[in-house]
């Protein structure tokens, strides 16, 4: 193996001579919107794999401020649409980087400060490219996937925030 350069993190070029180092055929998991409480365990197990040697996980949890403000309450809603721009956002992920299994949950509904909105959790070969296909998912999650955030602030002003 050879050193290359990935994004700012330098890796080892895999040089997929076994087939742990490849993709897994079916490597998506679980995908899915819900309205009741998220687990990270639950992501976790999803992801595992006896050949992927880094599992990465973001767990984004709903803060008591924004832009300078205090929030007060919070709520999520999605567009009908919004599963199968999930399953369009993991199945690039997964076309991208040599992903062993893949999941990602987000909340809708009314949520509390402290409550986890979303988990997503990507298992690879190595360590690197579970970083970054981790950061793909979430990033290209927030910006395709039409889930938006409706947030009410303690003064009584509010905003919606599009994901999309």
């Amino acid at each position: 193996m050879t050193p290359e350069r990935y994004g700012t993190m330098a890796r080892m070029a895999p040089t997929y001579d076994h087939p742990g180092e490849q993709a897994a055929q079916d490597p998506i998991r679980l995908l899915e919107i819900r309205d009741t409480p998220l687990s990270l365990d639950e992501v976790f197990r999803a992801v595992g794999d006896d050949a992927a040697g880094g599992t990465a996980l973001f767990v984004g949890t709903v803060r008591n401020h924004d832009g300078g403000q205090d929030v007060g309450a919070l709520g999520y809603s999605c567009h009908p649409s919004a599963q199968d721009g999930m399953r369009r956002v993991a199945e690039k992920v997964v076309g991208d980087f040599p992903v062993r299994a893949l999941a990602a949950v987000h909340r809708v509904g009314e949520l509390e400060v402290g409550d986890l909105a979303v988990v997503v959790g990507v298992s690879c070969p190595h360590r690197a490219e579970a970083f970054e296909a981790c950061r793909r998912l979430i990033d290209d999650l927030k910006h395709e996937v039409p889930i938006w955030k409706h947030q009410r602030f303690s003064d009584g002003t509010e905003e919606w925030v599009g994901a999309c």
